[in-house]
């Protein structure tokens, strides 16, 4: 069994990223998107014109916190053999209706790939006032070419 890591957001957040459960990197490091080859980062640090990416997980995390961007997972914990989604089972939900009600100026959801929409809006549904945005994974598993990928996600980061 693994587990998510607790999320990272404030009471300025009003977007929230989420993934369904961090890869094996990102579980070693205990910090997400950690694979060098995801696009997460360099995503987010080309959009918000800050680079270079530091090195330091919690320096990443305050330009996500400046920018009122928050992260987690769907998923508060599985089983799952590798880093790919479509090998979860057994899995259990993070508690996102604690979530909202402690954060309420949560009111756009960006899903970072399908699968974690998917397992979002099987347990939750439509949650009244939030609008979701589901984006191509920013994993290496997902083949489109990383300007691509910039040009979807930063239309809807901004």
């Amino acid at each position: 069994m693994i587990q998510s890591f607790p999320p990272f957001v404030n009471f300025s957040t009003k977007t929230l990223i989420l993934g369904t459960m961090p890869g094996i990197t990102s579980l070693e490091k205990q910090e997400y998107y950690a694979h060098p080859r995801n696009h997460f980062w360099k995503i987010m640090f080309t959009l918000f014109d800050n680079l270079p990416i530091p090195e330091n997980f919690g320096e990443k995390i305050k330009v996500l916190q400046r920018n009122n961007i928050g992260l987690w997972d769907v998923l508060q914990n599985c089983e799952r053999k590798g880093s790919l989604d479509v090998h979860i089972k057994n899995h259990q939900e993070n508690d996102f209706l604690m979530l909202f009600a402690q954060f309420s100026e949560i009111n756009k959801i960006i899903f970072n790939g399908k699968e974690s929409h998917k397992f979002f809006y099987k347990k939750f549904g439509q949650k009244k006032g939030i609008t979701y945005y589901v984006m191509p994974s920013t994993s290496l598993a997902n083949t489109m070419s990383f300007e691509k990928k910039f040009e979807i996600w930063s239309i809807f980061l901004q």
